[in-house]
């Protein structure tokens, strides 16, 4: 399943379509959701190493993290120092957000503050998100140039970024991102519990995977929090480009070579169908229902019966009609009715003879 969804970012998007985008969501409850974000960042750096995603290129926003840890996390997925400087670069948003540290070397309170180094680059003021959004959209130019290669986008936080830009900027931002046609896929991580309902539904209403994080049913001799740092449930919602809706659902364990993914236990499977909420009507019928609809006599429908067949002319009643009917004209009603004939009775006797004739039959059309 995590395979999945990062098979879906690897391939990116279509010319013309909005890039791929993914949402992982985690709680301080199932604390998680950067050891999947480094996994979903490791496995597209192979397919971009490789040569096997659309991408050609990556460009790391890092709030929570250091670049020094991404860099080595980097190394360890493959990439060498020829490999990260051609095909990854890294915004710096950790060391001065806000540009605190530059202000007070200027002003001589201290004696330095982090500089650009190469494939580092620092941003002093994550609130411009118009220079932001300049910033990393020019470090994936510079990684393929202007032709029609595209580069992936990875950011590690955007609760970092909602701390102090509001939630319509950050959405208006990673619209943005998606919508440049040199952008082949985006994800980034969420911490849900940090914000309201309406802050996490607008991430999942923009994206077209998301993963969320979630606690497991806790086990004798362990809290619920220590056994979800070690291990949790990742539910995955993945929309597919015809429409359609996949849900998909894996057990995560945090082991010393990693995180790993194994398929949900029966139990768990069981639990989240529970969890489904219940309609009062059924979509389905019984066999006794499917009978009885069988016996419904539709309106106008023949019954192949060896009677007459006759038609109410909503002027008389029924056994009016079938005394003014003759035994001869009976017997002529039902052998004609066999033979698909149609009764027209006239609304009055004032009516025209030709009024049941094409009024443009005397047309030359």
């Amino acid at each position: 399943m995590a395979e999945s969804m990062c098979r879906v970012l690897r391939d990116g998007a279509l010319e013309g379509e909005l890039a791929p985008s993914l949402t992982i969501k985690d709680s301080i409850l199932s604390p998680l959701g950067l050891h999947v974000f480094n996994y979903v960042l490791s496995q597209l750096s192979s397919y971009i190493l490789a040569g096997k995603s659309q991408s050609r290129g990556l460009v790391l926003v890092a709030f929570s993290r250091s670049p020094s840890f991404y860099l080595d996390l980097l190394k360890r997925s493959g990439f060498d120092d020829v490999a990260l400087d051609k095909w990854v670069r890294i915004l710096d948003c950790y060391t001065d957000p806000l540009g605190w540290k530059h202000e007070l070397k200027k002003s001589g309170q201290i004696g330095s503050c982090p500089e650009s180094s190469p494939g580092v680059t620092v941003c002093r003021d994550v609130r411009n998100l118009d220079k932001l959004l300049s910033e990393i959209l020019e470090l994936g130019k510079g990684l393929i140039g202007q032709g029609k290669d595209r580069f992936c986008i990875a950011i590690d936080s955007v609760s970092e970024l909602l701390r102090d830009v509001k939630l319509s900027s950050v959405a208006a931002l990673l619209s943005n991102i998606r919508s440049n046609g040199q952008v082949s896929s985006a994800f980034w991580l969420l911490h849900s519990d940090l914000h309201n309902g309406s802050t996490s539904a607008a991430f999942e209403y923009m994206c077209s995977i998301v993963a969320s994080v979630e606690g497991i049913t806790p086990q004798r001799g362990l809290s619920l929090f220590e056994q979800n740092v070690r291990k949790s449930m990742l539910r995955v919602r993945l929309k597919r480009r015809n429409g359609r809706v996949r849900l998909m659902s894996e057990e995560i364990s945090v082991e010393q070579s990693g995180v790993s993914f194994s398929p949900a236990s029966s139990h768990e499977e069981s639990m989240a169908q529970s969890l489904v909420p219940k309609v009062q009507f059924n979509l389905q019928l019984t066999e006794k229902e499917l009978l009885d609809r069988s016996n419904v006599v539709l309106p106008f429908e023949h019954q192949e019966k060896e009677i007459a067949k006759q038609i109410y002319d909503g002027r008389r009643s029924v056994v009016e009609g079938q005394n003014e009917i003759g035994s001869e004209e009976k017997a002529s009603i039902t052998e004609k009715s066999k033979g698909g004939e149609i009764v027209y009775l006239r609304d009055s006797d004032d009516e025209r003879p030709d009024s049941d004739e094409d009024p443009d039959d005397d047309l030359d059309i």
